[in-house]
């Protein structure tokens, strides 16, 4: 059902690399939430009116709050997809990110309500009225609800998006929601047991625990996290893949939403190539990973000399003293010059950030390997961060 929709009304559909397609997706997720939404509102309100079940109340204003979710997850594509501007050169693609975060925090105030209510239903218990029509109503809720979580992570995971996914978790906890209310009704006219304030309670803390995990996920491309280990491979994959590229280091990716990921990147060349030919070479790079991988890609040329007789051995052990430390990623950059008292090895050492050595331990230490090898030798190091996964290194 749900491809029969993307095919229906989506042009394209198949392309969600588009702006265009990505914007469709959400704008369709969030008329069929809003319309869908609606009807089940209705619905359980008047069956839990005829009831009296305050879980079935609750159950219907969730609908509603489901309803301003799918209106909050259309705006938020549709602002998303405005153009850059002079104050967001980068566009407007987070703001998908924040309308996630807002969904999950009204799951998560749904959530403190739903708790509340269910408290005040376990001190003052009513029995619940049984009726066919109840039983049936809900069950179509159901149905409605497996439907809903199912379309809206189905398009989340098309198009990458985490605030589609945000909506579709929303709608499997009103299916978990709506099913304890079920047994709380069944188990009142079975049994006699009054369990619908209890089932609430617990179904509540589902809930919130659920939005506090969301919140987690939607605010983690806000602060800036890890870019993908998937992403980063192919950068690695695509760039190592040309002849004259000798290493990278450096990569760096910011997202600034679906569709919006710039990066840089450090490649190292042969210095005795002519330079006209390594920059041709980065030139062609830079537009290979923008095209393949539709990201903006800033590529950097470093000229490496690899006529030092002192650079094989000085690699060997500067790599060797380094694996041997816990959370040293890798060294690049290493240039050697000589002086007329003494040589400059310079290299830059790149640390993950569990690394819990001190820069002057790991400095003593390597200094003194290279020291070992050559008296006159001394260490000039810089210490990076890795903001991705590790990179190639000579």
């Amino acid at each position: 059902m749900a491809n029969f929709l993307f095919k229906k009304f989506i042009k394209n559909y198949e392309d969600v690399k588009d702006p265009k397609v990505r914007d469709s997706y959400g704008k369709l997720a969030g008329i069929v939430g809003i319309l869908s939404n609606l009807l089940l509102c209705v619905m359980k309100m008047l069956v839990g009116l005829i009831s009296g079940s305050i879980a079935i109340v609750a159950d219907a204003v969730n609908n509603l709050a489901d309803a301003s979710s799918s209106v909050i997850t259309l705006a938020g594509f549709k602002l998303a997809a405005m153009p850059e501007d002079e104050e967001h050169p980068y566009g407007h693609a987070r703001i998908e990110y924040i309308a996630g975060m807002v969904v999950s925090l009204i799951i998560i105030v749904v959530g403190v309500e739903l708790g509340k209510s269910s408290f005040d239903k376990i001190l003052h218990p009513e029995p619940l009225e049984f009726s066919l029509s109840v039983v049936i109503v809900l069950l179509i809720a159901i149905g409605i609800k497996v439907w809903q979580a199912m379309f809206n992570i189905s398009a989340g995971k098309k198009i990458k998006s985490l605030a589609l996914i945000a909506t579709g978790t929303d709608s499997r906890n009103d299916v978990i929601a709506t099913s304890a209310v079920l047994i709380s009704i069944i188990a009142g006219y079975v049994l006699d047991m009054q369990i619908d304030g209890y089932m609430g309670v617990v179904v509540a803390l589902f809930i919130i625990w659920s939005g506090i995990s969301l919140v987690r996920e939607t605010i983690s491309p806000l602060l800036g996290e890890a870019p993908d280990p998937e992403l980063v491979q192919q950068i690695e994959d695509i760039t190592l893949s040309y002849d004259g590229v000798i290493g990278i280091h450096d990569l760096v990716v910011h997202n600034y939403g679906p569709g919006k990921i710039f990066a840089s990147i450090h490649i190292e060349v042969d210095s005795s190539v002519d330079v006209m030919i390594s920059h041709d070479l980065v030139d062609n790079i830079e537009r290979r990973l923008n095209k393949d991988l539709d990201i903006f890609v800033t590529a950097h040329m470093d000229p490496v000399n690899l006529g030092d007789p002192n650079r094989e051995p000085l690699s060997h052990i500067i790599g060797e003293a380094l694996s041997e430390l816990e959370g040293v990623v890798n060294f690049h950059d290493l240039r050697i010059v000589p002086g007329p008292t003494h040589t400059n090895v310079v290299f830059d050492v790149v640390l993950s950030p569990e690394c819990k050595l001190g820069k002057d331990e790991i400095t003593d230490l390597i200094c003194g390997k290279v020291k070992n090898y050559n008296p006159s030798f001394f260490c000039v190091i810089s210490y990076d961060m890795s903001y991705a996964q590790k990179t190639s290194s000579i």
